[in-house]
């Protein structure tokens, strides 16, 4: 016996666009890395004394979770009621 269904890391949101909390351990490695390197952003580059690598970083990080969620979540939808 086999599952056929997709197996996604991020469920999309009930309302709005985009993901939820991770649903699968990978998708928790994924999100708890991508929180740990945006904590290590501010040790790396100080905001205070260079604020455009800061926030050239942090940006990265959070375009490579996106990606992930992309690429390893369900499919997004404009939601505005309750799931079906």
């Amino acid at each position: 016996m086999t599952d056929k269904s997709p197996s996604y890391w991020f469920p999309a949101k009930t309302y709005g666009f985009g993901w939820g909390l991770p649903i699968v351990w990978q998708g928790w490695v994924v999100f708890i890395s991508a929180l740990a390197l945006l904590a290590c952003g501010a040790v790396l580059f100080p905001p205070t004394q260079v604020p455009v690598a800061y926030v050239i970083y942090e940006v990265a990080v959070v375009a490579l979770l996106l990606a992930v969620c992309w690429w390893k979540g369900e499919p997004p939808q404009w939601r505005w009621g309750k799931k079906k």
